[in-house]
């Protein structure tokens, strides 16, 4: 892949210096040529910093790491998670795109699993529980908690649905505080329900609702969850390792999900997940969204030498999406070694980060227009809003679209200090209307584009070894705040002094 990189450098070399504008002129056709379209999800690609002759050496990169295999390998279920020796059947959570065994196996489970999810949401609509408090953390956390936020109408429906994930007390007495016990439920997602800061939310549930007749989970290990909790089997949803937490919105750990939006607006999700399910399998990689996004960045970061990628929602609704696509990406691609355990050797993940227009033009996009970094950019918006604003929301698509051209061609001036550099590229996403079918074609594109991005690097998507080794010395801490052992750190002895003399 080196060669590949070498001759992509070449491609920069000549065109550092060039203003996107500059790239518009040359290429008539250049817009056309960098649009893509699946269903209700638009792509605008135009403002990225490479021409035609870069873009093609781009996809032959794409072809030579066989990303087309690569898609049917993961969609037919065979172990692209070989370093804990697994598939990665996420796909299969949400439509049936594969003739494969393994894939159609998942698939049925996936549908017995939705239906034992509509009898539970059934028992519950038929109860007195007007609150339910989903508690989990990571992946069974941020994507059920973006997609209820975004989808969750201005006031809400049978269910109010909060979310607790993080440890900090503090968290679970501001969410408990203005509920009733008797008419709330929890339901406590865990694969393997040995989560610390699960184990310990829950028992604050399970105290707080004088049992645990009202506790719901999902989990890999159900007998886990009885033994620790007193959940009865029944009120167990399964989960499998075929499926990586960040991945698993699409199957029971999106029960809150289909408690906030409502079990027929779920599905609705899932099947805008699937249907660009079947554009990424069958698309040329010239014409595949993900290919196109997944290539783009290794542009920006191997090729340009860009550290970091933001996200920017001109949508409200869609706040939370940067921290779910932290987690998505940063997670999967944070990795430094190849599949076969010797060094990348080169950068992979850039840092991701961002938040919501037009709040964010009044905070750090100082730093994108006339900073010294340049950054890279997904632009999110929707066409149509549902509220009734339309001033707002012609103002909200307006600064959408200067922040992206402004960004893109800057402005000279003789005072330096009121110049604009330009030359930030960025891609524009627009969604038809914010929907289920479209937020989980969005999810399912940013979901494909990070495997898309794994293959070209040579890495595994979908461990994450990385999280475990601060949890480890966590729990051996513990014992250590609690002056029954010493630490082993100086930093740290010194740091339990401290926090022991102030407590």
């Amino acid at each position: 892949m080196s060669t590949g990189f070498d001759a992509l450098q070449s491609h920069a070399t000549r065109l550092r210096g060039t203003p996107l504008s500059a790239l518009l002129a040359r290429e008539p056709d250049r817009i056309a040529a960098h649009t893509l379209r699946s269903g209700p999800l638009y792509f605008n690609f135009a403002r990225q910093s490479y021409d035609t002759a870069a873009w093609h050496a781009l996809l032959a990169q794409g072809e030579d790491a066989d990303l087309a295999g690569a898609f049917r390998r993961l969609f037919d279920g065979e172990k692209v998670n070989v370093t804990e020796g697994r598939a990665a059947l996420h796909t299969a959570l949400r439509g049936q795109h594969s003739d494969a065994v393994v894939a159609r196996e998942a698939y049925a489970t996936a549908l017995d699993v939705r239906e034992r999810m509509s009898a539970l949401i059934a028992q519950l609509e038929a109860s007195d529980v007007t609150d339910i408090v989903s508690v989990g953390i990571g992946g069974s956390d941020l994507g059920p908690r973006l997609v209820a936020d975004a989808l969750r109408d201005p006031l809400p429906r049978r269910f109010r649905v909060h979310f607790l994930s993080n440890v900090d007390g503090a968290a679970a007495q501001r969410t408990l505080a203005p509920l009733d016990p008797a008419r709330t439920a929890a339901v406590l997602i865990s694969k393997t329900f040995g989560t610390q800061e699960t184990l310990l939310n829950g028992g604050i549930l399970r105290d707080w609702l004088g049992g645990s007749e009202r506790l719901y989970a999902v989990s890999a290990n159900p007998e886990r969850a009885a033994a620790a909790l007193d959940i009865a089997p029944d009120r167990v949803l399964p989960m499998w390792d075929w499926v990586g937490g960040r991945y698993s919105l699409w199957s029971a750990v999106g029960l809150p999900i289909a408690l906030a939006i409502g079990f027929d607006r779920f599905e609705q999700l899932l099947a805008g997940a699937s249907a660009f399910d079947a554009h990424v399998i069958g698309s040329p990689i010239a014409d595949n969204i993900a290919v196109r996004h997944a290539l783009t960045a290794v542009w920006n970061r191997n090729v340009l030498g860009h550290a970091a990628q933001g996200v920017m929602t001109y949508d409200q609704r869609l706040a939370l999406l940067p921290a779910y696509l932290q987690q998505l990406v940063m997670e999967s691609l944070g990795k430094s070694v190849r599949l076969d355990g010797s060094p990348v050797g080169i950068d992979t993940v850039p840092v991701w980060w961002g938040g919501a227009g037009t709040d964010v033009q009044h905070s750090f996009f100082q730093a994108l227009h006339q900073g010294t970094q340049i950054v890279p950019l997904d632009f999110v918006g929707t066409v149509r809003n549902d509220d009734p604003y339309a001033e707002n929301h012609l103002a909200l698509m307006s600064n959408l679209l200067a922040q992206s051209e402004a960004l893109a061609n800057g402005q000279a001036s003789d005072d330096p200090h009121r110049s604009y550099a330009g030359g930030r590229p960025s891609t524009m996403i627009l969604l038809d209307a914010l929907t289920p079918q479209s937020l989980g074609g969005l999810i399912a594109m940013y979901e494909h584009s990070v495997y898309a991005q794994s293959v070209l690097w040579g890495i595994n998507a979908f461990d994450q070894f990385g999280v475990e080794l601060g949890k480890q010395l966590a729990n051996g801490l513990l014992p250590a705040l609690k002056g029954e052992t010493e630490a082993k750190d100086p930093v740290t002895r010194a740091l339990l002094a401290e926090i022991a003399a102030r407590g």
